[in-house]
């Protein structure tokens, strides 16, 4: 910790722990804001104005990151949502279209959060940029999927990305690709804010050079930084003054997330007359899910409850598929006039995330974060609607991208829906070993992309390859020890077995 001048020993001296941590607080407070004025006095003057509000929005989070001690969650408070706070998305389609769903569609603006770099899979630069299928990208797929729409209904839905200091460069270049297309794309940079010594808790920056050794020292804060960020471009305001009424916000890697036009129409159109600011799609919890975040009731409010609040006695109750049956999908539908009034009345108030990291130097640092959701607690009217599991479509990993990149879905002007041959809803449980972390050896690894109609889950374990028009049905694993190689001949039909390292394939 940073040695500290008088006003602690006097603090002490004066026998109260209270006014001894507010001392420390305060000295602290002192020597960040010190250190951010002398990192603002680096900025070039082109770009003064918004790294100065960059500083402010970490100078805020910082203080509120001071003040809190503990869960940010009362256990105790936590109850069940009301039954109509969470609605079937059953009832909501049930309704129907009205036949002016152009002009509904018009009040509408598509944005991707689009800060992520494709390094857990073993790619440079931008996720939204990694090919998902018949060479199309995430960000491809988006793009055609609103150019379908537009063209369909004669509108005009823009798409917005919300880009990082890591990734606005690459992304606007590939963007004039997309100049003839029938989408307008707009794009705004989320914060950047910096890095903090997990020891004194100040920065490790020193200056905002943009230099090779400077790139650690600074984070995108999380996409709870979109409400901030949206504003401060100036964006915002040029969407309202369009006409635009409501944002749907979804993840550029969810390839799941698409327009819903009956959601939009219940947003527009609700059957009470009184309009939703917020609404989160949510989808029911399987094994594989139980540390996504949660909707609960809270005080009054729809709150999301993510597993990094949730004491530590308490995380087996979180985790329980019986008790918190639904999760965030990330998919969320808001009023752009309330993001307006809320971040002009400074009343949105999200739950800090504490993200410790250990740079490539071996250096202990934080990050201070927010998630998009968490702010639903701060608008009106706020509903979740409990929406079918194919409108969660996530690419984290190579297994993810071998579903989305097989027969199991069909790709159909940039949406994927899953095959009508296949006989179950579900999808597959695929779990591909490390050396099919990265995509480029994935790819080398796998010649065609196998027939999964049938599969209901593949384990795959070292070194394995597999060749052209394979086959995969039922339960499948695939285990080369080590040393081992283990070759799926082309044209292998495998269902229930296991191939163990000496290539003995046994019944399962």
């Amino acid at each position: 910790m940073t040695s500290f001048p008088g006003g602690i020993s006097q603090a002490i001296s004066g026998g109260g722990m209270s006014q001894f941590k507010e001392a420390i607080r305060e000295e602290l407070e002192e020597s960040m804001k010190l250190d951010l004025e002398r990192i603002l006095s680096t900025a070039p003057e082109s770009e003064l104005e918004h790294i100065k509000k960059d500083l402010e929005g970490f100078q805020k989070l910082f203080h509120r990151f001071l003040q809190e001690e503990g869960p940010s969650v009362d256990w105790g408070k936590i109850q069940r949502p009301p039954e109509d706070s969470i609605q079937p998305y059953e009832k909501i389609n049930s309704r129907g279209l009205p036949d002016n769903i152009s002009c509904v569609l018009n009040k509408l603006v598509v944005v991707k959060l689009n800060g992520g770099l494709g390094t857990s899979m073993g790619c440079k630069g931008p996720k939204s940029l990694i090919g998902v299928r018949n060479e199309n990208t995430f960000l491809d797929l988006t793009v055609k999927q609103i150019e379908h729409l537009n063209t369909i209904y004669n509108t005009d839905v823009p798409l917005v990305l919300m880009n990082s200091f890591n990734t606005d460069e690459d992304t606007k270049k590939i963007l004039q690709k997309y100049s003839h297309c029938r989408v307008k794309i707009y794009t705004f940079n989320q914060s950047r804010y910096p890095r903090i010594n997990k020891e004194s808790l100040l920065p490790i920056a020193k200056d905002l050079s943009y230099s090779v050794e400077n790139a650690e020292t600074w984070y995108p804060p999380g996409h709870g930084d979109i409400y901030a960020s949206f504003y401060n471009s100036g964006l915002l305001d040029t969407l309202i003054n369009d006409g635009k009424e409501y944002i749907f916000v979804s993840n550029i890697d969810n390839l799941g997330a698409t327009v819903d036009l009956y959601i939009l129409n219940h947003l527009m159109n609700p059957p009470n007359g009184k309009r939703c600011e917020f609404v989160m799609e949510v989808t029911d919890k399987t094994r594989a899910d139980v540390k996504g975040g949660t909707l609960t009731q809270y005080e009054g409010k729809l709150r999301l409850l993510e597993i990094a609040q949730v004491p530590k006695p308490r995380v087996d109750e979180f985790k329980s598929v019986s008790k918190f049956k639904i999760f965030n999908t990330n998919n969320l539908w808001i009023s752009l006039s309330a993001i307006k009034r809320l971040q002009e009345a400074n009343a949105l108030d999200m739950e800090i995330i504490v993200n410790p990291k250990t740079l490539d130097g071996g250096l202990n640092v934080i990050q201070l974060e927010t998630a998009v959701g968490a702010a639903i607690k701060c608008f009106e009217n706020s509903l979740g609607i409990n929406v079918p599991r194919s409108r969660f479509l996530p690419v984290k990993t190579t297994s993810d991208l071998l579903l989305v990149m097989s027969n199991l879905y069909s790709l159909n002007a940039g949406s994927l829906t899953m095959s009508e041959k296949r006989e179950f809803p579900t999808v597959p449980l695929v779990k591909l070993g490390s050396s099919f972390t990265k995509v480029q050896d994935y790819l080398k690894r796998i010649e065609s992309i196998p027939d999964m109609l049938e599969l209901d889950h593949l384990t795959v374990s070292g070194d394995v390859t597999f060749g052209k028009n394979v086959t995969l049905k039922g339960t499948v694993i695939i285990i080369a020890n080590h040393g081992d190689r283990i070759d799926i001949p082309p044209g292998a039909v495998l269902e229930n077995k296991i191939v163990s390292g000496n290539l003995r394939i046994l019944d399962h």
